[in-house]
């Protein structure tokens, strides 16, 4: 029997990594005779990076960076096994959780470290990116980023403006003479799920600005300067981020990346299944084991135990799904080759008390679900489960 053992973290208990283990030690309790195969997957957000690197044997390097709020922060990226293509997260550079509880400010804050940390591999001699949009601080359009590139971003006396959402009205001309010239060379895989425009009612700054702190006037004044960026983009470039699909991702660092670089935008969940290869593994298997940390309704959505069973039911393979919390709207996910949904919360218990036993509780929850479905199987053969 082999099973593919391929879950997201468990956000704010176990890394996908660490849930990997815990499924895997399941099954082994259960059934010692499974060949397991652990690749821990991701949808392009926070982890997707470690995991990618873990997956692949790659190695994972640190560099100081300016931080979402103009202060130096440890930022880390990653090299995948191949040894050739560099895996950045916008949010270890640019991301919410740099931003200390009460200080969120989406006018100010910045994507310089996610420049420097693409220039820094360009300084490594990497031309091959995957680039993971989520969970960003940021409002302002990527322009940080590209200033860190090299790129200038002029105001009417022909000064940089400075960095932040607030100050992107004030931007009359983009010259790139000092752009990176190194970046034409290069191929850009952007993980994104979001299919926001830059600007309007759905664009960056009504959509994304408040969970990032923006007040309700703040979101308008967000989009007017939103709005003078593209203009002034689509003057440079010819290229028009108003209404394109994935420009308002991150704060609208999708529509600079779009705008600027030679890129392929993809979902994450697919750029994960792709390099870990998991269609590979599906081949031969007989049974999916995926999960996160929370499945409901808008699990079917592109999430990351969606995808994985999406590329199982491609083989004809059966998935089955382990979450911290289920919760309404699951049938969908029958229709894609999931056979069941099931929680790890085994008694009453707090959140908290969830949290801080996730590791047993997902182990226990494997064993008893691989009991369950190998017990007829194996029966037929003559065996026993351990």
């Amino acid at each position: 029997m082999k099973i593919i053992i391929a879950p997201d973290s468990f956000k704010g208990s176990l890394s996908a990594i660490e849930a990997a283990n815990a499924i895997n030690k399941g099954i082994k309790n259960a059934f010692k005779e499974a060949e397991t195969v652990l690749l821990p997957v991701g949808d392009g957000g926070e982890g997707t990076m470690e995991t990618l690197v873990a997956t692949t044997g790659g190695t994972i390097r640190t560099l100081t960076v300016t931080g979402p709020l103009g202060n130096q922060v440890e930022a880390v990226y990653g090299i995948l096994g191949d040894d050739q293509t560099c895996v950045i997260e916008m949010a270890s550079a640019s991301g919410l959780h740099l931003v200390p509880e009460g200080k969120l400010s989406p006018l100010k804050a910045t994507t310089y470290g996610t420049g420097q940390l693409i220039k820094q591999a360009l300084d490594e001699g990497f031309t091959s990116f995957i680039i993971g949009l989520g969970g960003s601080a940021t409002n302002d359009g990527g322009a940080g980023m590209l200033q860190a590139l090299g790129l200038q971003i002029l105001d009417e006396t022909e000064n940089e403006v400075g960095h932040g959402g607030g100050e992107l009205n004030k931007i009359k001309r983009i010259a790139f003479h000092t752009f990176d010239k190194r970046i034409k060379d290069c191929s850009f895989i952007i993980a994104s799920d979001v299919q926001n425009p830059m600007v309007g009612l759905d664009g960056a700054a009504h959509i994304f600005g408040p969970q990032k702190g923006a007040t309700a006037s703040d979101v308008e004044l967000l989009d007017r300067n939103l709005t003078n960026w593209a203009n002034e983009i689509e003057k440079a470039t010819g290229i028009k981020l108003h209404d394109r699909p994935g420009a308002g991702a991150a704060g609208g660092i999708g529509g600079a990346f779009q705008a600027f670089f030679p890129v392929e935008v993809k979902r994450g969940i697919d750029v994960v299944i792709e390099y870990i290869k998991l269609d590979d593994e599906l081949q031969n298997a007989d049974l999916v084991i995926t999960g996160e940390g929370s499945v409901d309704h808008q699990t079917v959505f592109g999430k990351t135990p969606m995808g994985v069973a999406q590329a199982a039911n491609q083989r004809n393979v059966p998935t089955i799904l382990i979450a911290g919390s289920v919760g309404k709207g699951i049938e969908a996910l029958y229709d894609f080759g999931v056979v069941s949904v099931n929680s790890i919360i085994n008694s009453p218990m707090t959140l908290k008390e969830a949290i801080e036993n996730a590791e047993e509780l997902l182990e226990s929850s494997a064993e008893q679900v691989i009991r369950s479905y190998f017990y007829q199987s194996v029966k037929e053969k003559g065996r026993s489960l351990t």
